[in-house]
């Protein structure tokens, strides 16, 4: 069974429900020993991080992530779900976040620059992905192919090896990640269309 954590941030039906597209068994959880049964683990998100933290200490949830993560379980993060991951936001001041992929969460900032006024923030609609490694979530996805994002922030990991897609938007930035069991992702797969049902598929069949 597939696990998509609640903790009151995340388009949660949007997923359970591309999951179900795929004839993949996904049910949204929200107690801390759910998370330990799960066999696979899905973290999303819309919103500020800072309040996506906090709500993940009240509840208990951050604990039972990290030790899922840290005894293999495979995980997908989803927008905020990918930038939870992280050392450190700057989303309205510094907030620390799980920790488990060292790095930054940055804003765009496009000052300046002669052409911002056609850089908008958020980086909002379909964009391509360049994939760099080719993840077990990419199998069978053309490089170049077109995702779909909401977000004014990226993630910035200080290991380069861990970056599995960048895109294009104002500068090259990180739109997914992959080391070990943990992948994720600044783009939304369940409004990704054939692309996303696909790497949910992949995902869901690990």
């Amino acid at each position: 069974m597939i696990g998509i954590i609640d903790y009151g941030m995340g388009n949660l039906h949007s997923v359970q429900k591309a999951f179900e597209r795929i004839d993949a068994q996904a049910q949204i959880i929200t107690e801390p020993s759910q998370i330990t049964t799960a066999d696979k683990i899905v973290l999303p998100g819309v919103g500020a991080f800072c309040d996506a933290i906090d709500t993940l200490r009240d509840k208990n949830l951050v604990e039972p992530i990290t030790e899922a993560v840290q005894s293999g379980k495979w995980f997908l993060g989803i927008c905020l779900g990918l930038q939870l991951l992280f050392d450190v936001s700057y989303e309205d001041g510094e907030h620390q976040g799980l920790g488990l992929v060292s790095g930054q969460v940055k804003r765009f900032d496009f000052q300046g620059r002669t052409d911002e006024a056609d850089l908008k923030i958020p980086h909002m609609g379909w964009n391509a992905l360049n994939i760099r490694r080719q993840a077990p979530l990419y199998s069978g996805i053309e490089n170049g192919s077109f995702v779909y994002f909401v977000h004014s922030f990226y993630v910035a990991p200080d290991n380069q090896d861990v970056i599995a897609t960048t895109t294009e938007h104002g500068i090259d930035f990180v739109s997914s990640i992959w080391r070990d069991n943990i992948m994720a992702t600044q783009f939304h797969p369940e409004k990704s269309q054939r692309v996303g049902l696909q790497m949910l598929k992949n995902f869901a069949n690990l």
